[in-house]
């Protein structure tokens, strides 16, 4: 089941979705082979520090945070993987490593790739390990206001 807030965001603002049921899986590229999904269209949700700041990184599931580019095109003093333990908390209704991609619904801020940008769909998980989130790529960016930028390095 999608996270409560998710779908009532979604829901009120008349956001057209599908939702898919998968096995259990926990990476990224498990869970786009479970779903059968490209990876270049599975959108992995990586939380990280700007300055301190928590944020989202929002990428394909093919690709990593190269967090040494990220702080250029960002102009930070700073840019670092989150530990677990800093955000555990932070995304009530979902479990730890399902985090949507919806940094507004947390007050945090939303970098998304560029290559994501170019897919017509996205598919993400939608705070849980078993259940993924199918919508367009402009409802996406219409819902999330992201700020979309070159930011990864292939696997």
């Amino acid at each position: 089941m999608p996270t409560k807030r998710l779908k009532d965001y979604l829901d009120e603002r008349g956001v057209k979705y599908v939702l898919i049921s998968h096995s259990r899986a926990f990476t990224a590229q498990e869970i786009a082979a479970s779903a059968h999904v490209p990876g270049r269209e599975m959108a992995k949700t990586v939380v990280i520090k700007i300055n301190g700041e928590m944020a989202l990184a929002v990428l394909p599931a093919s690709s990593r945070v190269d967090l040494d580019f990220l702080k250029y095109v960002t102009n930070s003093r700073m840019v670092e993987l989150a530990e677990e333990k800093e955000f555990k908390d932070v995304f009530p209704g979902c479990e730890l490593g399902a985090m949507p991609p919806f940094g507004n619904l947390y007050r945090m801020r939303t970098l998304v790739a560029d290559s994501l940008a170019e897919e017509k769909s996205i598919v993400f998980n939608a705070g849980s390990h078993t259940e993924l989130m199918r919508m367009s790529f402009e409802d996406f960016e219409r819902a999330v206001r992201p700020e979309i930028i070159e930011m990864t390095a292939y696997a």
